[in-house]
Order: structure tokens, then sequence, then C-alpha cells
């Protein structure tokens, strides 16, 4: 895992060609808009949420974000545990995010 401020990882992700981005808020977060292109997966699902990270692809480049950056720092750490190598957290989360936004 590492943690990214938002110009790294905006720079990291824009060349990585095997990247996908997670964003781990709640459904109520996610109505605010999304990092277009973004997967959702509610870190708050528990086991449910365990359960459908294991069924990603364990060899893509995971760049996560929550809300403020604490989230997605755990997010990062339980898909380490799980086997995933290449996990990037964006610090200060989707408050910060001064990109582009989508409403999904």
């Amino acid at each position: 895992m590492a943690d990214l401020a938002q110009d790294k990882w905006k720079e990291q992700l824009s060349k990585d060609h095997n990247a996908q981005i997670l964003d781990v808020r709640t459904d109520e977060e996610v109505e605010d808009g999304i990092i277009p292109e973004a997967l959702c997966i509610d870190i708050y699902l528990g086991q449910d949420f365990i359960d459908q990270i294991e069924n990603l692809d364990k060899s893509k480049n995971y760049y996560i974000y929550c809300r403020s950056g604490g989230r997605s720092a755990q997010a990062c750490a339980i898909m380490n545990q799980l086997g995933f190598e290449n996990t990037y957290n964006l610090l200060g989360g989707f408050d910060d995010w001064e990109g582009e936004t989508t409403c999904d």
C-alpha cells in the first residue's frame, strides 16, 4: 500500500494501463458523485465487502478512495492481506478531490 497525495495519485493513475479505481464509500456518499470509472464497494458491508473484493482481479493496480482517506487506507490493508500487491490510497479522499466527478 502507498499513500499518495492527489497530484501524485492522478499522475500515476493517468500513466497506469492496468488501473482500477475503487470507491469504498457508502451508497449515500456515492450519491454526491464519484471519480469517473470508479467501481463502488462499500467497506461497511463487512464480509460482503471482503467477498466482493476477493472476486476482483489481483493483477490490477487499485487506486482507492473514500470520503477523507481513512477507510480507503483500511481497504488497502485488507486488500494487501488478501493478496493484492498494488494498492494506492488517495490522501484527503473525495472531500479534497479537485478532479473530474460524475453522478452514478
